[in-house]
């Protein structure tokens, strides 16, 4: 039996499939394709290896990691707890945790879970630019913003007790002689919706306690130096799990993806 499908259809198909795989690639649960890094896998092991506390001026915290690892509230496997006793009563930049590595330019996918309303905590591109992580605030400081740069996209935040996945590629200043010349660049998806595109970011906000540059002209000396992934404990029960990272070299202004 033979069947002949006219152009359209043929075309329609294919945009449907196109559309299938780029959805696909973002959201809870992706995996880290081949040319990435994973940089915690829910093992202790993993953590000890490739993370450290921020030698920060707050920092408060002694190795080994006091974050720990607990059984995934919703799935299968292990998660991790930033809930470090050091950061008591919200002294963020006292126990927080970066990766030894440091990157410029990347894709980073990262899914966080947040067991008790208020909960709250941070991802930190380049150990520089926070992403919130803060249930219950929609402003400019609030969930998913890149903080006090854009607002919230609330709407697309799952809820408390349920796991989120934030998927970002990121560029990195530009410097020529010295100076600045081109601001930190970032597109973000937030549970596979698009909610930041070429974000420009134009200073460290949080103070010296937040992270590289922050104490540095009022945030707005950025320095032409990698920074690591840092996420932030402020002693609440939010979760980390299925972090990777996959180092890129965008040579163009833009990391729509």
């Amino acid at each position: 039996m033979n069947f002949k499908f006219s152009k359209p259809i043929v075309i329609a198909a294919l945009t449907a499939f196109i559309s299938y795989q780029s959805a696909a690639q973002v959201g809870v649960g992706v995996k880290a394709p081949k040319k990435a890094e994973v940089y915690f896998d829910g093992s202790r092991q993993m953590l000890d290896e490739k993370w450290t506390y921020w030698d920060g001026p707050r920092l408060a915290a002694t190795l080994p990691i006091k974050w720990f690892i607990v059984n995934d509230p919703v799935d299968k496997g292990t998660a991790l707890n930033t809930n470090d006793p050091a950061a008591a009563g919200g002294k963020y930049g006292s126990a927080d945790i970066v990766t030894k590595e440091k990157f410029r330019d990347f894709r980073l996918h990262i899914e966080f879970l947040i067991q008790k309303p208020g909960g709250n905590s941070g991802v930190y591109l380049q150990n520089r630019y926070e992403i919130q992580v803060l249930d219950g605030d929609t402003t400019s400081h609030g969930m998913a913003a890149v903080i006090n740069e854009t607002p919230s996209p609330y709407y697309a935040y799952n809820g408390v007790g349920k796991w989120n996945a934030y998927d970002i590629v990121f560029r990195a200043a530009r410097f020529k002689d010295g100076k600045l010349i081109e601001k930190a660049l970032v597109t973000m998806y937030f549970n596979g919706k698009k909610v930041h595109k070429n974000q420009h970011i134009n200073q460290v906000w949080g103070g010296p306690n937040s992270g590289i540059d922050g104490g540095n002209d009022g945030g707005k000396g950025i320095t032409d130096t990698p920074g690591g992934l840092k996420l932030q404990a402020e002693g609440h029960d939010v979760l980390y799990r299925n972090i990777w990272i996959q180092k890129m070299d965008i040579n163009k202004s833009s990391t729509d993806f």
